[in-house]
């Protein structure tokens, strides 16, 4: 028998556990699963004496103010048990299982709210009856380990291998996350600190146009105004000259105004709807555009200004980057789904870890459960298609 490479042990690929064959020769692996079932039995003890102890405790204190109280303390113990023999069985088992989310009881609301919150924890729960169920099974695997290193030891790999196996089903059924509800508690977790650093980037943008815009514009205007002031009366002309150039002043600070309020929310959508909107950025395109939008309804407005900003920074990707010579915008939608699909004839090559504009893109229409695909290879054409949520447009009541 030839002792196995130490390089031996768990190969992993695409999340998925890939042991090493069982052998008569013990190797890294079996002797690990060997440690994981020999330490069951103290671990099942102290889960068993804990669950049935908390449990009868908590379970008599229901009758009183007190008992619900200790029962979510109980299940908020448990995720720590459960926290431990994940570990566990990542380190001797080579079980990938991903940790459960955390309870939000910090952004809960009152304490009624946290209680209950703890209280219906499928998680706790489920290491409860893990703890419960795990005192038989740790006597099992304790004795046939222990028996089998004096009587059975030439084919023990074999036994351990069929006895890790379960324990492995076991983690997996009782210690993993409920996938979809996780799943989507993680995709929601990301989606809100997405759309938190949006607004705040967007936020900086406008206070940086801001100041570097109309606000040092209007100061300039306010100075020569000063200025042509204390002149009105000793140089009439200098004065109406410096008047003239402030009438100036105030028109382009007005406009980039204008420019900068449609950047926040232009008025032509909110005034005549997608179609319109679009067009309008489209003509302001380097590269002719051609704008298609079958809608027989407005979307709800926050969908329909997220559809519009994506097409006004693709089509701008476009101007600067495509060397396209036509373009065309198309908008429509299916069942619950509002589609839309920007193509050009440039270069191509764009993708979505080149740069942060298509990767911010992407984050923003992924926080809204939306979808970004971008179809660009070297030579061109680049197809980029967005998917965004269908909700219904409700007007606001008019004030009379």
């Amino acid at each position: 028998m030839t002792a196995a490479s130490p390089s031996a042990g768990i190969a992993r690929a695409d999340g998925d556990e890939h042991l090493p064959p069982a052998r008569f020769a013990y190797d890294a692996q079996t002797w690990k699963e060997i440690a994981h079932l020999l330490v069951n039995l103290p671990v099942a003890l102290f889960g068993f004496w804990y669950v049935v102890t908390a449990v009868f405790v908590s379970g008599m204190l229901t009758l009183t103010v007190v008992g619900f109280p200790l029962l979510a303390a109980v299940l908020l113990g448990a995720r720590r048990l459960g926290k431990l023999e994940r570990a566990r069985a990542r380190r001797l088992l080579g079980v990938r299982v991903e940790e459960p989310s955390p309870l939000p009881l910090a952004r809960s609301g009152g304490l009624l709210q946290r209680l209950w919150m703890a209280l219906k924890d499928p998680v706790g729960w489920r290491t409860l009856l893990y703890d419960l169920i795990r005192l038989p099974w740790g006597i099992l695997t304790f004795v046939t380990v222990v028996t089998g290193l004096f009587v059975l030891w030439p084919v023990l790999p074999f036994v351990v291998r069929g006895l890790a196996n379960v324990d492995r089903v076991m983690v997996r059924g009782l210690l993993s996350p409920s996938d979809e509800l996780e799943r989507r508690i993680a995709e929601l977790e990301s989606d809100r600190g997405v759309v938190v650093d949006t607004a705040a980037a967007d936020l900086r943008r406008i206070e940086r146009d801001l100041h570097d815009g109309a606000q040092a514009r209007l100061v300039n205007l306010a100075m020569g105004l000063g200025l042509a002031k204390e002149k009105l009366l000793e140089d009439p002309d200098s004065a109406a000259v410096m008047v003239e150039e402030a009438h100036g002043e105030v028109k382009l600070a007005l406009q980039e105004l204008r420019d900068l309020a449609r950047g926040i929310h232009p008025a032509v959508l909110t005034d005549r709807g997608l179609d319109a909107a679009l067009s309008s950025v489209a003509s302001r395109c380097t590269v002719p555009v051609k704008v298609t939008a079958d809608l027989e309804s407005r979307p709800a407005a926050a969908i329909e200004g997220i559809a519009y900003f994506t097409v006004s920074e693709l089509l701008q990707n476009i101007s600067k980057h495509s060397g396209a010579r036509s373009a065309s915008v198309d908008v429509w939608r299916t069942d619950e789904r509002l589609l839309i699909q920007v193509w050009d004839d440039g270069r191509g090559g764009a993708r979505l870890d080149g740069g942060s504009g298509m990767r911010g893109l992407a984050e923003r229409l992924g926080a809204v459960d939306g979808l970004f695909v971008v179809d660009s290879p070297p030579g061109g054409p680049t197809t980029v298609t967005a998917e965004l949520p269908w909700r219904d447009r409700t007007e606001a009541p008019r004030k009379r």
